[in-house]
């Protein structure tokens, strides 16, 4: 794995961790269809959540939510809909797209920011 592979697990790392705490149920991670990725798959209580994960070295380049563009949330919308396919349907609470920021500042712990309903 290269290094820019590695920044991106320690920031799923983190995203699963964080969402684990806010109470939701990580239900896969790293789904691939021939349309792309799914960073992680979880549930909130009978909602259905696909997580984007973008992860930044702090000065480096933008905020990481700035990378998740109206293209990209329209991407996430059609990959869940894959996901969706191949699982069984929608749940009972639906589908909610979130963005889970990881910000690693070159010293200390890194900053983690989770936006529920970003498209």
């Amino acid at each position: 794995m290269n290094a820019r592979g590695a920044l991106g697990r320690y920031g799923e790392d983190l995203a699963a961790r964080r969402l684990a705490e806010a109470g939701l149920t990580v239900v896969e991670r790293n789904w691939r269809c021939r349309s792309g990725e799914i960073d992680i798959v979880a549930s909130d209580g009978d909602a259905l959540v696909v997580c984007e994960v973008k992860t930044r070295r702090e000065g480096e380049y933008e905020h990481p939510l700035a990378a998740v563009t109206t293209r990209k949330a329209e991407r996430l919308r059609a990959l869940a809909e894959h996901w969706l396919a191949d699982h069984g349907g929608p749940p009972p609470g639906g589908v909610r797209i979130d963005v889970v920021a990881v910000l690693l500042p070159e010293r200390g712990a890194a900053r983690v920011e989770h936006v529920r309903g970003v498209a």
